[in-house]
C-alpha cells in the first residue's frame, strides 16, 4: 500500500514570495487577524525581545514541518517549547517517509497494513522501530542524569541531518523543551532503558534555567501554535515575570469548554500570564494553511 502512496515533502519556500503580494489588512475575517499577528511578530523581532516558539507534534508530521525547520535555521526565536511527539516526527522523517492519505480511510486496514493515521498523514509503524534503534544510539552515552533540553540536543547532534529542526536548533543553541517528555515513544524508551541502567530526568534543572532566562529578559513574546501542554507552560513560566509583552495565538479550539488550548489571550491577562498592556492577537485556523502566508509577511 505505501508503494501507491505520495510521500509528505516539506515545504517548497521558492513560492512564499506570492503570499506577500496579499494585502492581509483588508480582506476582513480571520486574514485581517493574521496581518494583526504580522505585526505583532514584527514588534517582536528586536534583539532585547526573548522570543519563544511553541507548537504541537502534529504539524512537524506534515511539510510545515518545514517552516518551522527555516525559523530554528535562521534563528528567529531563542527557545522552543513543544511535546516529545515533535521530537519523534522530526527524527523520523528524516529516517523514512511518511504519506498523505485521506480522512475517510479505514483504521482497522491501516492497522492491518502497519501504518498509523495523523487526521491524512499516514506513518508506517517501521519508522518507530527505526526511532527505536536511532534513540537507542542517540542515548548510548547517557549520564544517570540528563535533562530534556539536553536529550533534544543531543538527538539534533546524532541525526546530523539539515533536513532537521532539532540538528538546525544543535547548531544554533536554540533550547528545545519537553515538559511533557515520557509522553510518547521518547517516554516508552526511556522507560525500557532504565530497567537496564540507572537514568533519571532532571526536568527541573531545565526550569531553573528557562526560569532565569525569561527573568532576566527585558522583554518576552511568544508564537503559540495550537494548544496543550506547550501553551500552558509557556504562558505559566512568563506568569514570573507579569507576562508575556507579545503574544501571538494560532489555533482551531474553542474556548466555551473553558480548555487551555481554546482559551483566549485575554483569559491569560487575567492570569497575568499576559501583560495587561501587551501586544496581542489571537488568529483561528489550520497551522498548515496560516503558517506559509505568516512566515512570509513575518519573517521573509
Amino acid at each position: 500500500m505505501c508503494s501507491s502512496l505520495v510521500p509528505i515533502k516539506d515545504f517548497n519556500f521558492s513560492s512564499l514570495q506570492s503570499f506577500k503580494t496579499i494585502n492581509l489588512h483588508n480582506i476582513g475575517f480571520q486574514m485581517s487577524e493574521l496581518s494583526k499577528a504580522v505585526d505583532v511578530l514584527k514588534s517582536m523581532q528586536e534583539e532585547y525581545v526573548f522570543k519563544i516558539l511553541t507548537f504541537t507534534a502534529n504539524l512537524i508530521a506534515t511539510g510545515v514541518r518545514g517552516i518551522i525547520k527555516e525559523l530554528c535555521k535562521k534563528r528567529y526565536f531563542d527557545l522552543i517549547i513543544t511535546t516529545p511527539g515533535a521530537l519523534e516526527h522530526d527524527i523520523m522523517r528524516v529516517l523514512g517517509p511518511y504519506y498523505v492519505g485521506s480522512f475517510d480511510l479505514n483504521d482497522v486496514e491501516l492497522h492491518d497494513k502497519g501504518l498509523n493515521r495523523i487526521g491524512n498523514v499516514l506513518v508506517p509503524t517501521k519508522r518507530y522501530e527505526d526511532f527505536e534503534k536511532f534513540f537507542s544510539k542517540a542515548v548510548s552515552t547517557f549520564d544517570e542524569q540528563i535533562s530534556p533540553m539536553e536529550l533534544a540536543r543531543r538527538m539534533g547532534k546524532v541525526i546530523n541531518s539539515e533536513d532537521s529542526f532539532l540538528y538546525w536548533c544543535y547548531k544554533n543553541d536554540i533550547p528545545v523543551f519537553c515538559p511533557g517528555i515520557v509522553d510518547g515513544a521518547i517516554g516508552l524508551n526511556l522507560y525500557f532503558i532504565r530497567k537496564k541502567k540507572k537514568v533519571e530526568l532532571a526536568i527541573l534543572d531545565d526550569m531553573d534555567k528557562l526560569a532565569q532566562w525569561i527573568l532576566d529578559s527585558d522583554e518576552t513574546g511568544a508564537l503559540i501554535i495550537g494548544g496543550g501542554i506547550s501553551k500552558h507552560f509557556t504562558i505559566g513560566m512568563n506568569l514570573l515575570r507579569g507576562g508575556l509583552d507579545y503574544a501571538v495565538y494560532i489555533t482551531t479550539a474553542v474556548e466555551w469548554d473553558g480548555s487551555l488550548s481554546g482559551a483566549r489571550t485575554r483569559e491569560a491577562q487575567s492570569w497575568g500570564k499576559i501583560k495587561e498592556r501587551a501586544k496581542h492577537v489571537i488568529v483561528y485556523g489550520e497551522a498548515t494553511t496560516l503558517l506559509p502566508i505568516l512566515y512570509a509577511n513575518a519573517f521573509l
